[in-house]
């Protein structure tokens, strides 16, 4: 059908093609005009709008005849027009999420530059303070001379870092640099009622010999985190576990239970201080051997607030 269709085709524009031909030649011999133009121009349009004629007569006889090129032409055409228009409409998000990435790729590159340069200055020992490090740990109950407190405290901070970043300079100097909100913000919640913690921390890692260092502080409410005589934790010693791995493993565990436990309430010491040998507690109290089960206590033998260093001592009970 196809093939009968472009034959069919081919000698209809063969027999037009001529006709054209012959009227423009007649219309450029009648020396006939339109709209005043010369005749010879005259012809030349109506040879085109034979051509144009032979052109539309082609493609309605296509569609006419060829379900197919309906098909492509009506349907097929406008829905591909339609999933175009939808993909763009799709890939527009994608381009603002390949955007965003690209930012974060530019951005880790950058960390990564400065973690290597970070790196190169440890291995040649010159870094004598690292980033987030924590400088210095001072107290302040709010009074109304709050701001002659809190200027105390950043005296002697600078004080203690300097000689730290520049232990051969005698003169002392202003070496902390701070953000005016950071002050700011500080006279604000101490101005109010209450006992508080302040953690002054670098900013940036600090070399040897460097003239300022950038810090920024944390403010905590200094209170109590464990009190005298109460049980922090406890882990019962089963019959089974009677032997020293396991008692040094248990121990073990309830250490690092105490320790989280005092994190979770707001204590800002990494260890605890433990009064006596556990290991040698638990074996003067447990006969080795013996089908019994024993309550293991962490118990603390002082009142420690936020900054306070933790005391306890292992209490062991027969059950």
């Amino acid at each position: 059908m196809a093939w009968i269709l472009i034959v069919f085709l081919i000698l209809l524009g063969g027999l037009i093609a001529p006709f054209g031909d012959l009227l423009g030649t007649k219309i450029g011999k009648a020396r006939f005009s339109i709209l005043k133009l010369r005749p010879k121009k005259t012809a030349t349009i109506v040879t085109i709008i034979t051509g144009g004629f032979i052109s539309a007569i082609s493609i309605g006889l296509l569609i006419l005849v060829s379900e197919e090129f309906r098909q492509r032409l009506f349907v097929d055409i406008p829905f591909l027009q339609k999933t175009l228009d939808e993909s763009k409409k799709a890939l527009l998000p994608l381009q603002e999420e390949r955007k965003k990435l690209e930012d974060k790729i530019n951005n880790k590159e950058k960390e990564l530059n400065k973690l290597k340069s970070d790196v190169q200055e440890f291995r040649r020992g010159n870094v004598v303070i690292k980033r987030g490090q924590t400088l210095y740990i001072g107290q302040v109950v709010s009074n109304p001379n709050i701001k002659l407190a809190l200027g105390k405290i950043y005296k002697r901070a600078d004080r203690y870092v300097q000689k730290i970043v520049i232990p051969s300079k005698k003169e002392v100097k202003n070496i902390l640099l701070w953000r005016s909100s950071d002050i700011n913000e500080i006279e604000e919640v101490t101005a109010k009622e209450g006992n508080w913690i302040i953690l002054i921390k670098a900013a940036t890692n600090v070399l040897k010999g460097d003239n300022f260092v950038f810090v920024y502080p944390e403010l905590l409410e200094n209170k109590t985190i464990v009190r005298r005589g109460e049980v922090i934790t406890s882990e019962i010693l089963e019959k089974k576990d009677l032997s020293l791995q396991n008692i040094n493993s248990t121990i073990n565990i309830l250490l690092k239970k105490t320790r989280d436990k005092i994190k979770l309430r707001g204590s800002i010491v990494n260890e605890i201080n433990t009064k006596g040998d556990f290991i040698k507690k638990i074996r003067d109290s447990i006969k080795i051997g013996q089908k019994k089960k024993y309550l293991l206590e962490v118990v603390s033998l002082k009142d420690s607030k936020t900054a306070e260093i933790i005391i306890v001592e292992l209490k062991v009970t027969k059950i």
